[in-house]
Formats: C-alpha cells, sequence, structure tokens
C-alpha cells in the first residue's frame, strides 16, 4: 500500500503542476500572445508573397451568360 500511496502523491503532484502551469496560461494569455507574435507574423509573410491572379485584367463580357440546362 506504500507503493501505491507514493504513486497517487505523485500524481496528484504532477496534476497540480500541470494544471497550475496552465492556469497561468489562461491567465496571461500566452497562448494568444504566441499566436499574435509568432504565427501571424509568419502566415503573413508566407501568403502576402503568394503570387495571385490579377482579377483586373480577366475580360468582361456582358452579353454572355452561362447556360443553364434544367432537365425536369
Amino acid at each position: 500500500m506504500c507503493k501505491f500511496g507514493k504513486f497517487l502523491l505523485k500524481l496528484l503532484g504532477v496534476a497540480l503542476v500541470l494544471n497550475v502551469g496552465l492556469f497561468l496560461v489562461f491567465f496571461f494569455d500566452l497562448d494568444g500572445k504566441l499566436l499574435f507574435n509568432v504565427v501571424e507574423p509568419f502566415l503573413k509573410n508566407h501568403y502576402d508573397n503568394m503570387e495571385r491572379k490579377d482579377t483586373l485584367k480577366a475580360p468582361y463580357d456582358i452579353d454572355k451568360f452561362p447556360k443553364y440546362d434544367y432537365n425536369s
């Protein structure tokens, strides 16, 4: 029973430390700060440098409409 009691106390201590760590992440909004300061600049840099199709150069034919076929 003594080994089980020590194991249970260690497990309780690990759970307590994990709970305190998660509380600190929540209280100081560390996940939001990580996303804003690390992930978002990386994504902005990646997506701002992507090649995109210039939609202003696409032809606009006002007299051509798509053909709709309704088979009913």
